[in-house]
């Protein structure tokens, strides 16, 4: 599956009304750990077929990144049946995602 950029105007029908578990990644442009992490979470989108994967660019979006209380990034939250269920910052090993994701 492919990367989905996420907006305010996308986030409730992409996120919260997802029908499979979504991997949302905070990050910005000028971010080296993000920049880092990014290939994994492509990765991630591409191996794992039951997850949705997202990026919101907080400088895009910094309403998103406020209400989630993103406070550091690169931040991942996971999020099921428009529910977040668990929150990770900054760069983490694939398995750690990917542990983080099913459980």
């Amino acid at each position: 599956m492919s990367v989905v950029t996420i907006t305010k105007e996308n986030f409730e029908q992409e996120v919260l009304k997802a029908e499979q578990t979504v991997l949302v990644d905070f990050w910005a442009s000028w971010c080296m750990p993000c920049k880092m992490l990014s290939p994994v979470v492509d990765e991630i989108a591409n191996e794992e077929d039951n997850v949705k994967v997202c990026k919101i660019n907080i400088d895009d979006e910094p309403e998103l990144a406020q209400k989630f209380r993103v406070m550091s990034i690169p931040t991942l939250a996971v999020f099921r049946d428009g529910q977040l269920v668990d929150t990770s910052v900054g760069v983490k090993p694939k398995g750690a995602i990917v542990d983080m994701i099913k459980k």
